[in-house]
Formats: C-alpha cells, sequence, structure tokens
C-alpha cells in the first residue's frame, strides 16, 4: 500500500459504533487535538481490511457492527484479525490485516487520514482510496 495521491473519501475521519463522536467533530486544525493525540502523533499502529468491491467491505463491516459496534463496543483486536483474514484482499490479511507502525507521510490521502484520526480502539467506517474499500482499527499512537 503506498502513496495513492487522493483525497476525500466515504467515512473519512468518522468513528463507528461506542465512543464519542467527538473526534469526528473537530476541524482539521490542530487546536483541541493535543489531549487525545488524534492528528498530533507521528506513528499509528493499525490493522486494515481491504477490499476491491463496496459490497464486499459492507459485508465485513456488518459483520463487525453485528458482533460488537452495534452494542457500542469496541472490536478486540484477535477478532478483528479474524474478519481480515477472511475477507481482506490485501497481503496484510494473512497477518490479521497488521500493518504495524508507520509514520505519518508513508500512507497518503484518504488511508493516512483516518490511520491518524481513529482514536485508539476505535474502527473507522468503511471509506474508499484509489486501492479499494478499507475499514481501520486503530490499535496505537506515538511520536
Amino acid at each position: 500500500m503506498g502513496k495513492d495521491g487522493k483525497a476525500g473519501g466515504k467515512g473519512k475521519g468518522k468513528q463507528a459504533g461506542g465512543g464519542s463522536d467527538e473526534a469526528s467533530s473537530k476541524g482539521k486544525g490542530k487546536a483541541g487535538k493535543a489531549a487525545d493525540g488524534l492528528g498530533t502523533c507521528t506513528y499509528v499502529k493499525a490493522r486494515h481490511v481491504l477490499c476491491e468491491k463496496q459490497g464486499k467491505i459492507n459485508e465485513a463491516y456488518k459483520k463487525l457492527q453485528d458482533g460488537w459496534l452495534s452494542n457500542g463496543d469496541k472490536v478486540p483486536p484477535a477478532e478483528f484479525a479474524k474478519i481480515a483474514a477472511e475477507y481482506s484482499e490485501c497481503p496484510s490479511g494473512k497477518k490479521g490485516g497488521d500493518l504495524g507502525w508507520f509514520p505519518r507521510g508513508k500512507m497518503a490521502g484518504p488511508f493516512q487520514d483516518v490511520a491518524f484520526n481513529t482514536p485508539v480502539g476505535v474502527t473507522s467506517a468503511p471509506f474508499k482510496s484509489t486501492h479499494g474499500y478499507h475499514i481501520i482499527l486503530s490499535e496505537g499512537r506515538k511520536n
């Protein structure tokens, strides 16, 4: 997964399931984000599901909703990994969608925006990039 140079995409910055909508209602600026690290960290640890077809990513997301998100729960990384292994068309799917730690600037466009603006432990809503449709689980952030 490299830079795709495109901005925009459905679900950008949108949180799914439990947690507040506080982060998604904030603007792009750094003001107000320092306390939770959103938008200010240098590295993010994430897992993702990548599908070429929107229908397939929606099916994976529905499994996450039915199991956890509709109850306001956070998806456990091990369970997200099972969904990634089953649905993801990215080579990382074999590793449960694990992308490890990556720095700001490595991923471009909507993928980076969503990864760096999704609170730790939260699963993003499906969104589109030039590589296909994604769901991200944020697992950590650091400077």
